[in-house]
């Protein structure tokens, strides 16, 4: 029986391309070597695309990846450089690209853009879901259409309209990159003293950025898998895990509470809320998967009001974290299913919907 080839894409060009070699350390590790051929292919700031011997990535830590440098250059040495479409268009029907990438380039409907036009099947959402997601405001105003409640926001493009943004929303405000991911960039802003700073570090990843109203909320998390069109009777029917509440010891969730500092947070599966609050979270987590056009997966992160138990819809992250400490995979462990599994049914998804697309007919 032939193995599937799985080519597992990592690297990138954002600031978080050395989560994505965590992250895809975990997925080819997770993968069944009866069943599938892991090609692992890390794509460099460079734009190059390099096929890496998944045991090279395997025998370097998460640690050790984190720091990029020394363990990113023995990734690469020796390294075979292959060329992306040629790689791309000769996959067969079973097989399946795994874009383990995160941020812009990766994440935004770029790359999905050109795994639609060579035709592979691919895990993940397609073009119009990535790219919807991933730009927070375009995010914020399908959801707001969909009647799901968020926490006040503008959008700015420098210090003076978000100076004048957050006099009108109130301190404290959060300032974040509109278009990233992982907390990169991000920043509470308790006065008017701190805007500039804040958007400048902001700007540095983005040319937008996203003014958001700071609230006393508890940050509740949710994972979502399926077909959002499959039929209540499919098994690949769209559903919502277990809740997590996130408690970090910080002022809040930033890059280094989720990776860099082993204390940096406290992980609560499942989350101490009511049950009719649990249900809350998960019944606005596939109401904002369906109206993003979002397939396949997503971690929907929330606010909940501390005091008035108000749900309040964040963020879509349409390819989230596979590292050991990322709460999708976790949340869907917890919820019964083992990484292993989740990284299977994320593979016959990418086919089920690859097939689909192939009965669209071409001709007129």
């Amino acid at each position: 029986m032939r193995r599937a080839t799985i080519v597992v894409l990592c690297g990138g060009k954002s600031a978080e391309r050395l989560v994505s070699l965590v992250s895809a350390r975990c997925v080819a590790s997770s993968l069944d070597v009866r069943r599938f051929r892991v090609n692992l292919i890390h794509i460099g700031v460079d734009n190059s695309w390099a096929e890496i011997a998944p045991d090279r990535l395997l025998g370097e830590t998460p640690e050790r990846l984190h720091r990029g440098g020394a363990a990113l250059a023995r990734l690469r040495k020796k390294s075979k450089r292959v060329d992306p479409w040629r790689l791309l268009t000769s996959l067969d029907a079973g097989d399946c690209v795994f874009p383990v990438l995160h941020g812009p380039m990766g994440e935004d409907g770029t790359m999905q853009g050109l795994l639609e036009l060579t035709g592979a099947a691919y895990v993940g959402c397609g073009v119009l879901g990535s790219a919807a997601a991933m730009d927070k405001e375009a995010a914020k105003r399908i959801v707001r259409s969909a009647g799901l409640h968020q926490v006040p926001w503008t959008a700015a493009r420098g210090a003076r309209e978000a100076s004048a943004a957050a006099r009108r929303l109130g301190y404290p405000v959060f300032i974040k990159p509109a278009r990233m991911g992982s907390s990169v960039g991000v920043a509470k802003v308790k006065g008017p003293s701190g805007i500039a700073a804040a958007v400048r570090e902001a700007l540095r990843y983005d040319d937008k950025v996203l003014v958001e109203k700071g609230i006393p909320a508890r940050e509740i998390e949710t994972a979502v898998l399926g077909d959002p069109w499959a039929p209540k009777d499919d098994p690949f029917r769209l559903k919502a895990s277990a809740c997590a509440e996130i408690v970090p010891n910080a002022e809040f969730y930033d890059y280094r509470s989720k990776y860099l500092d082993p204390n940096g947070a406290r992980f609560l599966v499942p989350a101490p809320i009511p049950a009719k609050t649990s249900a809350r979270v998960r019944a606005v987590a596939l109401a904002a998967f369906r109206a993003l056009d979002l397939y396949g997966l997503s971690r929907m992160d929330f606010f909940l009001h501390k005091k008035t138990g108000e749900v309040y819809f964040n963020e879509a992250n349409t390819l989230p974290g596979f590292t050991p400490a990322s709460m999708y995979p976790r949340l869907w462990r917890e919820s019964g299913l083992p990484t292993g599994k989740l990284v299977e049914a994320l593979i016959a998804l990418a086919l089920r919907r690859a097939a689909a697309r192939r009965r669209i007919s071409t001709r007129h």
